[in-house]
């Protein structure tokens, strides 16, 4: 594994074919689709909780190109990748202090399942949103951070991600989200999984993890601290996860990646 601070360079013959392979687990998604779809360019209108920016890419800077690279091979040798203090402090900062700040009526409570079937359940999830629609100075930031990584992704892996949604989570002490997939197999285009954290100062005895499990028989999982700036990216379809209560307010920014599923029946994302 090739240390952070090295930067991008060409696919070898080995990374050519994990690539290929992560690619594959990308198209299932769109497989069942009709040789008639319709493929939408980037300029169509994105729903009110998903960004789509035109395919061109802005330059990056060299500390951006490497925690890029790394998550690329992370995602390429494991499917997942978690990186302390990642994400810039400029845009952390930013976030943060927005976060904090927003009045109570910006947040709704979470809610499972998409579409029909969507519904509040407190049993699996009680924490409170607001989406991420880059009406704040924080909010562009940060989606321009994470529409530089697609970009990159893109060309790095082949993926085809074609647009992102993301928002503000607040887990209130105790509070948690129960065991589950952001994406069940061939259901849905979430690709890509995104989290980062809000907490300064957060310390290990005040709980609120993110735990990853590798497979259903996985009981331990990996557990990640919600530690100010911590980036988490992995396969929507092939992780279980969940977050474990704590003891103080936890902040964090959830988000996926998608493909575009449209056909000629079919406009996605929905208008």
């Amino acid at each position: 594994m090739k240390s952070l601070t090295e930067t991008a360079c060409p696919l070898d013959l080995q990374q050519a074919s994990e690539a290929a392979f992560l690619q594959a687990k990308t198209q299932k998604i769109s497989a069942s689709l009709s040789s008639e779809s319709t493929v939408l360019d980037s300029s169509v209108s994105a729903s009110a909780n998903q960004n789509i920016y035109p395919a061109v890419a802005s330059p990056i800077s060299i500390e951006d190109e490497q925690i890029f690279e790394q998550i690329a091979l992370d995602l390429l040798s494991k499917g997942y990748c978690v990186l302390p203090k990642a994400l810039p402090l400029e845009i952390c900062d930013a976030l943060h202090f927005h976060m904090v700040n927003m009045p109570e009526y910006k947040f709704t409570e979470a809610s499972i399942g998409r579409k029909l079937d969507n519904q509040q359940n407190a049993k699996i999830r009680n924490d409170e949103i607001a989406w991420i629609n880059g009406e704040s100075p924080a909010g562009q930031k940060w989606l321009q951070w994470t529409h530089a990584l697609q970009m990159y992704l893109n060309r790095r892996l082949f993926l085809g991600l074609f647009s992102f949604e993301s928002h503000f989570a607040h887990y209130a002490p105790g509070h948690f989200y129960k065991r589950h997939f952001d994406a069940f197999k061939g259901e849905t285009n979430r690709i890509l999984s995104l989290v980062t954290y809000l907490n300064p100062s957060w310390e290990a005895q005040m709980g609120g993890e993110l735990q990853i499990y590798e497979n259903t028989g996985d009981e331990s999982g990996l557990k990640v601290l919600p530690e100010y700036g911590t980036l988490c990216v992995f396969l929507s379809e092939e992780f279980e996860h969940e977050v474990k209560p704590a003891t103080a307010h936890r902040y964090s920014i959830a988000g996926w990646f998608r493909v575009n599923t449209s056909t000629a029946e079919k406009v996605d994302p929905p208008a």
